[in-house]
């Protein structure tokens, strides 16, 4: 575990629980999602070296070499990568390495967690080692629906463009206008920036240049609002994404 307390905020991290951020309070609030029996369902997570679902698992490399993801976990669908079920290691204060297994053998991703005045800085970063298998990440938390105090979590968002899901759920490709929520989605082209609020007491903004967002609204315990560098199933979709994603969570009084 890594703690960090720091003026209003304490802050946990599991490194042998996927490097997942299992607690944040702030002025004595918990904001996270505890575990609920599921690897999936609590926590603030990494997503990497895939973020979101990959068709049947099978991703190809550019030679066109074709690879098996595990599917374990959402068959019959890879999903969100290896970090959140691995074990990672403590590199410093707040840092975090993991060591890639198969098929990205001998790449890494190292995570940063910053506790700043009002805010929480997260990063991760990718490093291939000369693997050349498509990347993309995101970061994934689960913010508490309820505080124990003021009203539930309400987010406040708004994107272009929303990325249309097929009867298998997984993204066709084919970009639509978004309809009302509730959602379970890949969205591009935002606006503004995205918030989480707890009317009468809290809200949270995230600040990040991610040019997807994947956004969760469709469980009673939590809301997810995850910024990613490319949508669930990217390179089979033949959109690139990125090997750094940073967001910038800032707290305040609502």
């Amino acid at each position: 575990m890594q703690f960090i307390d720091d003026a209003e905020f304490q802050v946990a991290i599991d490194l042998d629980n996927g490097g997942r951020i299992s607690s944040i309070k702030w002025r004595e609030m918990e904001f996270t999602v505890p575990f609920r029996g599921h690897v999936l369902t609590n926590g603030w997570y990494p997503m990497a070296p895939w973020a979101g679902r990959v068709k049947e698992g099978l991703i190809s490399s550019p030679s066109g070499e074709v690879h098996q993801l595990p599917t374990n976990i959402d068959p019959p669908h890879a999903i969100h990568g290896f970090g959140f079920v691995s074990s990672w290691q403590d590199i410093g204060p707040g840092r975090s390495l993991l060591q890639l297994p198969k098929p990205y053998l001998g790449a890494t991703v190292e995570q940063r967690i910053e506790v700043l005045d009002d805010a929480i800085r997260w990063s991760l970063e990718y490093d291939d080692n000369g693997c050349d298998i498509p990347v993309w990440m995101g970061l994934h938390p689960w913010f508490a629906r309820d505080l124990g105090v003021g009203g539930s979590a309400e987010i406040e968002f708004s994107a272009g463009k929303m990325l249309k899901r097929g009867s298998d759920g997984m993204p066709t490709g084919e970009l639509i206008t978004p309809p009302a929520p509730p959602w379970d989605d890949a969205f591009t082209d935002i606006k503004g920036v995205p918030a989480v609020v707890w009317e009468g007491v809290a809200r949270i903004d995230i600040e990040c240049d991610a040019p997807w967002w994947v956004v969760y609204t469709e469980d009673s315990d939590g809301v997810c609002v995850e910024p990613q560098t490319a949508p669930p199933d990217a390179a089979n979709l033949k959109i690139s994404g990125e090997n750094y994603i940073e967001a910038l969570f800032v707290f305040s009084g609502d």
